[in-house]
């Protein structure tokens, strides 16, 4: 790992702590930009699950809408906003993605409430649900299914890992005269550091 890519992740992480202290509602919750093939961007937001040199993982089903656009095109944006961090903050991620190994799924999904682990096997994400009733058959058919004994991962929930070739952070400032700080890493892998107008 270079020194600037280790100063990039120990900023996010210094941040991250200033979100908890400052009593962000989920310093976790981070906004999920992908695009399809065909180049039509969707967002939404999901949880920081994980983080460490290797990028920022979330869990998702991999046949739901985010699930099949980053199978297709396996890049990726987030966006962290923790308004009561100092005089606000961003940082943004952008990389390639990639599916986290089934061990390290496999050891996520364990520790998640068992009621979550249910659901995500009633669940068929992104798909029509025709009535809530539905869900709720659904729910209670995989609790029949493992009424005893540990929730297996469903094989197509899994985890996926953003490794950041771009880390960019924001800190808000009086007359938007905004403090931004670009790492970026070119295609020799070499990493730099430069500032931005706001």
């Amino acid at each position: 790992m270079t020194d600037l890519y280790a100063e990039a992740l120990a900023t996010f992480d210094r941040l991250f702590d200033e979100a908890a202290a400052a009593g962000e509602p989920d310093r976790t919750a981070m906004v999920l930009a992908t695009a399809a093939l065909n180049a039509r961007p969707s967002a939404r937001t999901v949880l920081l699950k994980a983080h460490d040199p290797r990028g920022f993982v979330f869990y998702t089903h991999l046949d739901g809408r985010k699930g099949r656009e980053l199978q297709a095109n396996p890049h990726a944006a987030l966006l962290f906003h923790w308004p009561r961090v100092r005089h606000g903050v961003q940082v943004r991620i952008e990389g390639a993605v990639e599916i986290v190994g089934d061990a390290e799924a496999d050891a996520y999904f364990a520790t998640r409430p068992r009621g979550s682990q249910l659901g995500a096997w009633a669940s068929k994400q992104s798909e029509t649900l025709a009535s809530s009733e539905d869900l709720e058959r659904g729910l209670a058919q995989a609790a029949q299914r493992f009424e005893t004994g540990a929730v297996p991962r469903p094989l197509r929930w899994a985890g996926l890992r953003v490794k950041p070739d771009r880390l960019e952070v924001w800190y808000g400032a009086d007359f938007r005269l905004h403090e931004r700080v670009l790492y970026e890493r070119d295609c020799a892998g070499d990493w730099s550091k430069r500032s931005l107008y706001p």
